[in-house]
């Protein structure tokens, strides 16, 4: 079970306290995004863009920062992260991604500060040292093209920071993912050690694939093909899906039954995790939803273990506690 973003269900995502809580709550590993300052550290954040996610929007001293900018062909505006050193993102306060969703989250907003991947390399190394175990880590490379384009090779900042904090014995412990196939071969051809990981979604194409081959880029759906599947197998270790590919709803939003996605990769030798199990009714099919609003808990159980039954290996969930509930109660029932 992969603490998603740390606790994210339950403090600011990316936060000390997030992935502390993680942890605390019997998450096997975490996962962190990685985008990259102006400086070249890597730095925790879901996205390059970060209005939504720190105080930057209310820090006068910053809002000439403010541009728009097109980032895997989307146009964005905002405060980026490659334009600020990080002495400068240092100074900022992380804030809850959906407040109105998550209140009591929201009520740790400005208590914690940006981290840094070593930060959370030696977070989990303390960890592990007191609870005498070893924490692992599912670090998601973003836009890798994209920072490429700015002299800032991400896999590059990334085997550079894993050797610096010891890490490169570590492989049993560590996956890297990315949406993004070519920058999975850059780490491996780094020596950097463990699992890697093809993030893949139900529609659209890598942008790594646009970028070199414009309206001729294979789409993520060719690779969920038996052929496509077993031609990955040759190049990565696994693949990480959103939850609709394995546990699919139906025209009216209401669950369907399981498909065969985890069966037919694990024949090919492959992996397979899915993303984000999130206990609130808005994230959850129609049939899974209680009173209570969008924010509200729903019948999250059923949906979980419909996903867990596929005999899928990995799950990211913003709620660790209860999703090692699922888990072991369905493991108890086997």
């Amino acid at each position: 079970m992969i603490g998603h973003r740390g606790a994210s269900g339950y403090r600011p995502e990316h936060t000390r306290s997030s992935y502390e809580l993680a942890l605390a709550l019997g998450a096997d590993a975490v996962e962190p995004d990685l985008v990259a300052t102006r400086d070249g550290v890597l730095v925790l954040r879901h996205e390059n863009e970060i209005s939504g996610t720190t105080d930057v929007a209310s820090r006068p001293e910053f809002a000439d920062r403010r541009t728009t900018k097109t980032v895997d062909d989307r146009r964005i505006t905002g405060w980026f992260t490659e334009d600020f050193t990080w002495a400068e993102l240092s100074t900022l306060l992380a804030r809850e991604r959906l407040p109105a969703l998550r209140p009591a989250s929201a009520s740790f907003d400005d208590a914690y500060g940006i981290l840094t991947l070593p930060d959370l390399l030696r977070l989990l190394d303390d960890a592990g040292a007191a609870a005498g175990s070893r924490p692992g880590l599912v670090a998601e490379i973003k836009h890798a093209t994209y920072f490429d384009s700015l002299g800032l090779p991400l896999d590059e900042l990334l085997a550079r920071d894993l050797g610096q904090a010891g890490w490169n014995g570590a492989g049993d412990r560590l996956t890297v993912e990315a949406f993004e196939e070519t920058v999975l071969g850059k780490v491996r051809a780094r020596g950097v050690p463990g699992e890697l990981v093809f993030l893949l979604e139900a529609s659209g194409a890598p942008f790594d694939e646009v970028a070199a081959r414009g309206a001729d880029a294979r789409p993520y759906a060719d690779h969920l093909t038996d052929d496509g599947l077993a031609a990955l197998a040759g190049r990565v270790d696994g693949i990480s899906v959103e939850k609709g590919l394995v546990l699919p709803t139906d025209r009216n939003g209401r669950a369907d039954v399981p498909t065969d996605l985890v069966a037919r990769a694990h024949a090919a030798g492959l992996i397979v995790f899915c993303w984000t199990l999130r206990a609130e009714n808005r994230f959850l099919p129609v049939s899974f939803r209680y009173g209570g609003g969008p924010g509200a808990p729903g019948d999250y159980e059923s949906e979980w273990s419909r996903i867990l039954a596929t005999g899928i290996d990995g799950v990211f969930a913003d709620q660790p506690d209860l999703a090692v509930a699922v888990r072991d109660a369905a493991i108890a029932q086997s």
